[in-house]
């Protein structure tokens, strides 16, 4: 049997980092207007908030790829 607390995805830069998180970096960094440029969602276009993204993105699995792609183009982008 394996032990539970060992890491199982040491490889996945998303590992450990929540959709709320990521959301919060992004709205941080590029404000939502840009979001909405670069991720054509209403919850990022009309009266956006974390909750509505959130409770989009977490029913969405094609948003949820396409703010994660964004999240770590950000994380991994050069100076």
């Amino acid at each position: 049997m394996t032990d539970p607390t060992t890491n199982k995805q040491p490889n996945n830069p998303l590992h450990g980092v929540t959709l709320e998180k990521m959301l919060l970096e992004l709205v941080d960094r590029y404000g939502w207007e840009e979001m909405g440029r670069q991720i054509e969602i209403r919850c990022f276009i009309l009266d956006p908030s974390i909750a509505s993204s959130l409770k989009f993105l977490r029913r969405t699995p094609w948003a949820r790829a396409k703010v994660e792609a964004l999240y770590l183009d950000m994380k991994y982008e050069t100076p």
